[in-house]
């Protein structure tokens, strides 16, 4: 070949172009970051909840660091980008308008999960309105990603930290067990005889829970194996977590058998926080090790599980601009049509309904009298906590000296953070076992051929048990179930602008030896007398 041959070929080479389409990250960042400032100042009081859980709730202070991992995750798929063709989505176009549908809800009703839910509909939304199906499916997990940084709602939170306290407890208390170790719980207290551990304080490291999530979904995203090993890496962060809780309560109790109890808070001070989530970390690594080694090929983890950056653009690449596909047009007249009406909408606010306060409630009801018993006040941590607007704590006696608690907790508004707490979630935390939980009926004796439904609950703790009455007052509704309960918030503030209502709780004392049925009608005697009154102080 010759030399003029050789120089021919090198010219036409490099004369080979690459087409490729231009990704317009500056004008399509500034426009989500656009509509998420007005997002957030139309609708601060539900989206500012969100960003202040993540620095005032440790359960959720990765939150704050979810959008920058985001829009990493997006940077990254840069050079498959390039290659996409976007035509757009009409499926996008129906999750922007599905987004704004849940504001709106959520603005209306004060129930302000919908709003942070909505707001990540609408930008997801908007992405794949603008890309289309083929290119959004690059970046679906980075985008599914946002959804963890929104605070779970507080009911399910509840019923969740309840359940994996009392588990996390079982287990770290059969460990001490083990090694022949006594120990008791009672209450909120794990006894260890010469010691007591709070049940909240020895279940701290729960709270890493949803940090561990988040940090195994971005774990399995990047490992690189089987589907089914990338979802098991992701659901195996509950019981790490769980388990790990576990092993720190085993370790303080055999601590404070063989080395006392300065040696036991000094690891129980040390092995929290950031330890336990690392350690966490640590295991789940250790996890996606063995997957790798123990599969149908042995792979390094280092060949199947890293971070890769985007190939640079060829230097002779020849850029395409992109057009605007209609549905971005359309997606975006929801947007801004939505905005508009959310600005000159007048500012929601619920009817505020005339009734007594509970400081007036009668002392002497019937034969049943609160005089002579002990003034009860709720600490002042547990109401910033329960957030009701008033409530009623008091225990009432009748001739035969038996006991009767009543326990009433009114909120003026259920939305933007105040929610009731149900004793379902609230008495297993206490210590309590429930052996019986049944919905049951009391003769509404203030109402001709009615009946008060109720949630009957029988408890116990050691030798000592006790029949709980509970339901929930609601604008006019006697409701047993607390998903129920929250539907019809959601229903009565779109339609009666009212989300007020309550939780009524009436306890006794099962005597040694007696029947459930004198302590049912002990009950039912006491709701003969002190629900009609509850009317006034309740609003209907």
């Amino acid at each position: 070949m010759t030399e003029n041959n050789i120089t021919n070929e090198n010219a036409s080479s490099e004369s080979v172009s690459v087409n490729i389409w231009g990704v317009p990250y500056l004008i399509l960042g500034w426009y989500v970051a656009l509509v998420s400032m007005l997002y957030f100042y139309l609708y601060e009081h539900g989206l500012n909840r969100m960003v202040n859980s993540w620095f005032e709730r440790e359960e959720y202070s990765h939150g704050i660091m979810i959008p920058m991992i985001t829009l990493f995750l997006v940077w990254q798929k840069k050079d498959i980008l390039e290659t996409c063709k976007f035509e757009g989505s009409n499926f996008g176009v129906g999750v922007v308008f599905f987004g704004v549908l849940l504001v709106f809800l959520g603005e209306v009703s004060a129930i302000t999960v919908f709003i942070q839910y909505g707001f990540v509909f609408i930008i997801s939304g908007v992405v794949l309105s603008y890309m289309g199906m083929t290119a959004f499916k690059q970046i679906a997990v980075p985008f599914a990603l946002l959804f963890f940084m929104i605070p779970l709602p507080a009911i399910i939170f509840q019923e969740l930290s309840q359940y994996l306290q009392l588990i996390s407890t079982q287990i770290g208390v059969f460990v001490i067990r083990l090694f022949s170790i006594s120990v008791y719980v009672e209450g909120n207290v794990i006894d260890l005889g010469i010691y007591q551990l709070q049940v909240v304080e020895a279940c701290n490291g729960l709270r890493y829970l949803f940090p561990l999530m988040t940090l195994g979904f971005i774990a399995a995203y990047f490992y690189k194996v089987e589907t089914w090993k990338r979802v098991v890496v992701f659901l195996s962060s509950v019981p790490i977590t769980v388990l790990m809780n576990s092993f720190r309560i085993g370790v303080i109790g055999v601590t404070v058998e063989y080395w006392g109890i300065e040696m036991a808070e000094g690891f129980l001070h040390e092995f929290e926080g950031w330890i336990i989530f690392m350690a966490c970390a640590g295991l789940m690594l250790f996890e996606m090790l063995l997957f790798a080694y123990f599969g149908k090929v042995k792979q390094p983890l280092v060949e199947v599980f890293g971070i890769e950056l985007p190939a640079e653009s060829p230097a002779n690449a020849v850029v395409n601009k992109r057009p605007v596909p209609k549905q971005l047009v359309i997606a975006s007249s929801f947007i801004i049509v939505s905005l508009i009406l959310g600005y000159f909408a007048p500012e929601r606010t619920d009817l505020i309904v005339d009734r007594k306060e509970f400081e007036s409630f009668p002392v002497i009801v019937g034969d049943w009298d609160s005089s002579n018993s002990q003034e009860q006040l709720l600490p002042a941590d547990i109401i910033d906590v329960l957030k009701f607007d008033d409530y009623l704590l008091s225990s009432y006696r009748n001739n035969e000296n038996m006991e009767v608690n009543l326990y009433v907790a009114y909120y003026g508004s259920q939305g933007k953070g105040a929610s009731i707490h149900s004793p379902r979630a609230c008495l297993p935390g206490g210590g309590w076992q429930i052996k019986e939980f049944e919905d049951y009926s009391v003769p509404d004796l203030s109402r001709a051929n009615s009946v008060l439904n109720v949630n009957r609950v029988l408890i116990q703790m050691g030798e000592s048990k006790q029949l709980v009455y509970y339901w929930f007052p609601q604008r006019g509704r006697n409701i047993t179930n607390e998903y129920i309960l929250k539907w019809y918030v959601f229903w009565d503030s779109l339609t009666m602008n009212r989300s007020d209502g309550a939780l009524v709780r009436v306890t006794t004392t099962v005597q040694p030896g007696e029947n459930l049925v004198d302590a049912d009608a002990r009950l039912a005697a006491f709701l003969k007398e002190t629900s009609p009154l509850l009317r006034d102080y309740i609003p209907e």
